[in-house]
């Protein structure tokens, strides 16, 4: 086995440069694509991404990558690859799909093509009779092909590194953990620093902002597909979760608050805290916006209020923005960090943004408006 592999960490659209970022915080060179990073490694480099990266959505291998435009040259460049060097004897490896301006549209095909010819080569290379018995540890391959340019990998995150393992509770429109790790990240906010999100729904974004005041590995509390794979020995697991332990500053004091109208989004908020081992680092209140107090200087306010788009009246909503818009104005060294899909939200707030970056919320298309304080 090759101990050196090509990661894939895919991102949101508008997220790859904080991907990218994280990637190369954790020391590896990355080339940044439309959607993805690629980074090439050492296979510790596995355990330590998925623990580590807070807005990727998954780490894949990049098994190969070639154009191909007929059923023929897919079963051919699939053979030829070398799956040995990654899936076991006994592996299970179930195949998914997806095709977007391809000659090759029909996925269900696409994926019966590429498990026939990866099950040949396997057989081929492992001589196992005549076919793999495919009891062992999973391997998610995925077929994906864009503008007939094929990509192959594995997953190596299981469930998608938004699910952290906190989550008992959310609210009808929950922001994902990911997304929510780079709002905070997308900001100069230290640890040291007020930090306030008075739309605080199921408490995501206190949540993260504590687990990146306190550097605690967003991975921390769940597990991974790879973790059951020979290839990576359990040594490099091992390391990596000491690492994450190792450098978790527990100590650091925070200065935490999450609010919102709804008594039942901070009770919910309460216990995702509670389960990611936060409870004692953010104070949670119920209240609405207007009764907002703010006490210290050079804070940061950061929230995804409501749009009117999935929940909330626009009228409703248009008001609270500029009952927001009127707090902090009397607050002038705080920066104020907002995501919507609201147009005229500047308009409501009372204020042009020092700066706008789209950004999706899951299908939403948003813009997160930063107001940089006068520290």
């Amino acid at each position: 086995m090759n101990n050196e592999v090509t990661l894939v960490a895919t991102a949101a659209m508008g997220l790859e440069s904080i991907v990218a970022n994280e990637v190369k915080q954790l020391g590896y060179d990355v080339q940044t694509e439309n959607g993805r990073v690629l980074f090439q490694t050492p296979l510790s480099a596995i355990p330590r991404t998925n623990l580590w990266l807070r807005s990727a959505d998954r780490v894949k291998i990049l098994v190969g990558e070639q154009k191909v435009t007929t059923f023929d040259e897919l079963f051919e460049a699939t053979k030829a690859l070398p799956w040995e060097e990654f899936i076991d004897e006994e592996g299970q490896f179930p195949v998914s799909g997806k095709s977007v301006k391809s000659k090759l549209y029909s996925v269900s095909d696409c994926q019966a093509i590429v498990k026939k010819a990866t099950a040949e080569r396997l057989t081929l290379k492992h001589g196992a009779g005549s076919r793999m018995p495919e009891t062992g540890a999973e391997y998610k391959i995925e077929i994906a092909l864009h503008n007939n340019m094929a990509t192959w990998t594995i997953d190596t995150s299981g469930t998608g590194l938004h699910k952290r393992g906190y989550r008992v509770g959310q609210g009808e429109a929950p922001l994902k953990e990911t997304l929510a790790a780079a709002l905070i990240m997308l900001t100069n906010w230290k640890p040291d620093d007020p930090f306030i999100d008075p739309f605080c729904g199921s408490g995501t974004i206190p949540i993260e902002a504590a687990l990146i005041g306190q550097n605690i590995a967003p991975g921390f509390n769940r597990s991974f597909i790879s973790e059951e794979w020979p290839m990576i020995n359990q040594k490099l697991w091992d390391n990596a979760f000491e690492e994450a332990e190792d450098t978790a500053n527990y100590d650091q004091p925070l200065d935490i608050t999450g609010s919102d109208l709804n008594h039942n989004m901070i009770k919910i908020s309460k216990e995702n805290a509670l389960e990611a081992g936060l409870s004692d680092l953010i104070s949670w209140k119920q209240m609405q916006v207007e009764d907002l107090v703010i006490k210290q200087n050079n804070g940061y306010l950061i929230s995804n209020p409501p749009y009117g788009q999935r929940i909330g009246d626009k009228k409703t909503i248009d008001k609270i923005y500029h009952k927001l818009g009127l707090i902090m104005k009397e607050n002038p060294s705080w920066s104020v960090y907002i995501l919507t899909a609201a147009n005229d939200f500047e308009k409501n707030y009372g204020q042009k943004a020092t700066k706008k970056r789209k950004l999706f919320n899951g299908f939403i298309k948003t813009d997160y408006y930063q107001y940089f304080g006068k520290k």
